[in-house]
């Protein structure tokens, strides 16, 4: 095991101006699985890419515990890497991908076969060792393409975007296997996704990317409570967070029928008469007047909870807001949006910056 560490770390491709990964400064813990997040073209993958030595580092460095490993080859990093595609060699059984690498570096078969079977055991894949990977779901064949990189024992684990060929119900029961798995192995991890509920529920540490910039790296939960900016609000979270774009009259925040007072220190550090004003979903309380006017469009029902989806009088701007199941609400209703103090976050327009507290 050991620690991860990109120092200034850029990669810009030819033939394009803006960097894909831009001076990125990120220290990965000894056993820490973080997460890499960001929409699409963000510089995630390419920063796993870096680290795996299938990117050169234009600027800067990466350093794999004590050793720059900058211009090291692949091979020599010591990382295992798991890909969106399961890349098993259909002629060979499960035993066989598994204990492939291994063969490879011509390790004794007896101690070899003894790897391959404890890391079925972990995966839950020991009745499955002499199956070939035609005869296996998505799911196995995933966890077979995890063997393959548990036994080579490695310092770093890397994963790139690894379940996004399962369905739904697949991708949250082997989520749920590969956070565990990590925790019971304690090898660095560094895991790449677009899905930030997934990025949430597994990750000790997320960090988010967008445009190839490092916008915060901080715990799931610290994400969702103290967003650093505007984006990293509108990033994390499902439903999004509600992002209304208000203004000052010196005072307060306004947009609508809402006004949110500012402190001193949130005036002063405005640096624009706009002020964004966030509230999550779960944030509102739903009343009939008080707060921000709106009328609902459409009620999600889930049974234990239901997201309304309203318009603000006045406004083309949709809000979600969760109330109790079974709602009685429905489309048309006229209702009153009050966020709960607590629960406001508010951002300079113009830098997208967190105002202080």
């Amino acid at each position: 095991m050991a620690t991860v560490t990109f120092q200034h770390a850029s990669r810009t491709y030819p033939g394009t101006d803006a960097p894909a990964v831009d001076a990125l400064d990120l220290e990965i813990g000894d056993g820490e699985f973080l997460v890499l997040v960001g929409p699409s073209g963000c510089g995630k993958s390419t920063t796993l890419r870096m680290l795996a030595g299938l990117e050169p580092v234009d600027d800067g460095h990466i350093r794999i515990g004590d050793r720059d490993v900058t211009d090291v080859p692949p091979k020599d990093r010591d990382i295992a890497m798991v890909f969106q595609s399961y890349a098993l060699y259909p002629h060979m059984t499960v035993a066989e991908n598994i204990g492939f690498h291994l063969k490879v570096k011509k390790m004794k078969k007896k101690a070899r076969r003894r790897r391959v079977e404890e890391a079925a055991r972990i995966l839950d894949l020991y009745d499955l060792l002499d199956r070939k990977p035609a005869n296996l779901s998505g799911g196995q064949r995933q966890r077979v393409a995890m063997g393959r990189a548990i036994v080579r024992e490695p310092q770093v684990f890397l994963m790139d975007e690894p379940l996004s060929n399962l369905d739904a119900k697949l991708r949250v029961q082997t989520r749920t296997q590969i956070a565990a798995l990590q925790r019971e192995l304690g090898v660095t991890t560094v895991y790449v996704t677009h899905d930030q509920t997934e990025a949430m529920t597994m990750g000790d540490r997320v960090a988010v990317l967008n445009d190839g910039v490092l916008q915060q790296c901080a715990s799931p939960r610290e994400l969702f409570t103290n967003p650093v900016n505007e984006f990293v609000a509108g990033f994390i979270g499902s439903p999004a967070m509600n992002l209304l774009p208000a203004s000052t009259d010196g005072a307060d925040a306004v947009y609508g029928t809402l006004r949110v007072p500012l402190t001193p220190d949130q005036l002063e550090a405005l640096t624009s008469a706009s002020i964004t004003v966030g509230v999550r979903p779960n944030d509102f309380d739903i009343r009939t007047d008080g707060g921000l006017n709106a009328t609902v469009e459409f009620v999600e029902e889930l049974g234990s909870e239901a997201f309304l989806y309203c318009v603000a009088d006045g406004t083309e701007k949709e809000i979600v807001a969760r109330t109790d199941g079974l709602s009685p609400l429905r489309g048309g209703d006229k209702v009153s949006l009050i966020p709960r103090p607590a629960g406001i976050h508010l951002f300079d327009t113009k830098s997208g910056s967190r105002l202080p507290a």
